[in-house]
């Protein structure tokens, strides 16, 4: 965890972020004590409705070739 005074803080706050986005935790200091701290926001997640999913998947048409034939046949028609 770094340490950064509050002046430094507001000349380089778009760096500090793109920092706290990466995972660094970073405390601001005034006068010498810490203040604050900027750390990455938890976001929350939501619940899987399993019968959404599973009518989702429901509808779905049978594929009659692998993902692997699949993305091969992309890639080599990209090719070309």
């Amino acid at each position: 965890m770094d340490r950064i005074s509050l002046a430094e803080a507001k000349a380089h706050l778009s760096e500090l972020v793109d920092r706290v986005e990466a995972g660094d935790s970073i405390d601001i200091t005034r006068r010498g004590k810490p203040v604050a701290r900027l750390t990455t926001v938890a976001m929350s997640r939501k619940p899987i409705d399993s019968a959404l999913l599973r009518s989702l998947t429901e509808t779905m048409p049978p594929q009659d070739e692998s993902a692997a034939d699949l993305v091969r046949s992309m890639r080599d028609g990209d090719r070309y």
